[in-house]
């Protein structure tokens, strides 16, 4: 028989996740209550340091609400990179501000500071950095960027829990804020969802007071203060936002699995990184390899792994994830930039050479199946299918 189809990717859920959700449903309880909000004091337990969390339904809600609560509005300029998946730069179109793209850093595939740096005009007032597959991006480049000018930081984290970078976790730098992706191909999953990390009270005050309509008080409170449960007050126009229960049921028992869960990641990557070694392909950058800044010892959070096919190689991008998916593999790419989508090359007059080191990886880029719920056998059968269309 012919061996079934390995997906690109598969969250990784047992049977303490199913019976967190039980639990949930038979509470009664099944919007934003107490189950969120034990999720978002564990997960800030989690980071440590202080900080608050917000829990909310994406990580695109996170970072529109960061952006809005750091005050950004129409005309401010947000630098971000190009080489991301577009909810990046759309939250800063949705206040009204304009999403400056740049290039990557070609090692790291992370933004360049030093294209950061270049594009800073009087006009800009914060920074998206994205960490890019797991990997941290240069943050003491980037913090010292925007304290000089006067900036905001908002991490798109949604690729990087539970990277590190020198040895403190993504989350705890001195940014403004950091959001987290739950989406059910990340290394916490909750379907849907996502997770704003802050150090100041007040903008994490201002997210929860956005994130549902503009309630000066989540649902959970109006039936468990003193006040009256039917009464409420609007105080901002505020999003419909909000993580369900049902969701944090799923995040909470995530969350203590989250360490097991990317040591079975970080393995797979191991037994990658050693049968790709020969092969005519760039392997996705680590912490250690001497291309990158990062400490030896910082964690990678192994979301993504994404080779570079050689100019050498006996085959091309699409021939390669075609090949692959004949084998019965799936792969991805990881991204279509964005000075390649029509809204975003139209608008701006974006052009390829505008962006050179983001569409060369682009152009040889493909993601490999790299999750914990994968077997040593399915680890097996994508080293077997890329050895035999890379010539091993």
């Amino acid at each position: 028989m012919t061996e079934p189809f390995l997906p690109f990717a598969l969250p990784d859920i047992g049977q303490a996740e199913i019976d967190a959700v039980v639990q949930t449903l038979q509470s009664g309880w099944l919007t934003t209550g107490p189950g969120a909000r034990l999720f978002e004091e564990e997960f800030a337990a989690h980071l440590g340091g202080g900080l608050e969390a917000v829990a909310v339904n994406s990580a695109t809600a996170g970072l529109h609400l960061a952006l809005e609560a750091l005050g950004i509005g129409p005309g401010d300029e947000v630098i971000t990179t190009t080489h991301t998946f577009t909810a990046s730069a759309e939250v800063a179109r949705y206040l009204g501000a304009e999403p400056v793209l740049v290039d990557i850093d070609p090692a790291t595939l992370c933004i360049d500071p030093a294209a950061v740096e270049r594009a800073v005009t009087a006009r800009t007032r914060a920074i998206v950095p994205v960490h890019y597959g797991g990997l941290s991006c240069d943050m003491d480049a980037i913090l010292e960027i925007a304290g000089r000018h006067g900036l905001k930081v908002v991490e798109d984290a949604a690729h990087a829990l539970p990277a590190t970078w020198k040895g403190r976790t993504i989350g705890t730098l001195a940014s403004d804020a950091t959001v987290y992706s739950f989406y059910a191909t990340k290394t916490l999953a909750t379907g849907e969802g996502g997770m704003v990390a802050v150090r100041d009270p007040a903008i994490a005050r201002r997210c929860r007071v956005m994130r549902l309509h503009g309630i000066d008080r989540d649902a959970f409170d109006r039936y468990t203060s003193d006040k009256p449960a039917w009464y409420y007050e609007i105080v901002a126009p505020g999003y419909k936002y909000n993580l369900t229960d049902v969701a944090a049921a799923l995040g909470r028992v995530q969350l203590r699995r989250l360490h097991e869960m990317h040591e079975r990641r970080a393995a797979i990557a191991r037994r990658y990184d050693e049968a790709f070694a020969g092969l005519p392909v760039r392997l996705p950058p680590r912490p250690g390899d001497g291309a990158v800044p990062h400490a030896d010892s910082d964690v990678h959070a192994r979301h993504l792994y994404a080779i570079r096919l050689e100019d050498g190689a006996p085959v091309g991008q699409a021939d390669f994830i075609s090949g692959m998916a004949g084998a019965g593999v799936g792969c991805s790419v990881h991204y279509v930039p964005l000075h390649l989508q029509p809204y975003w090359r139209d608008r701006y007059r974006l052009t390829p050479d505008m962006f050179p080191h983001s569409q060369r990886a682009y152009e040889r880029m493909a993601s490999l199946p790299i999750y914990s719920r994968m077997s040593d056998a399915d680890v097996g059968r994508v080293i077997a299918a890329a050895g035999r269309l890379l010539g091993a």
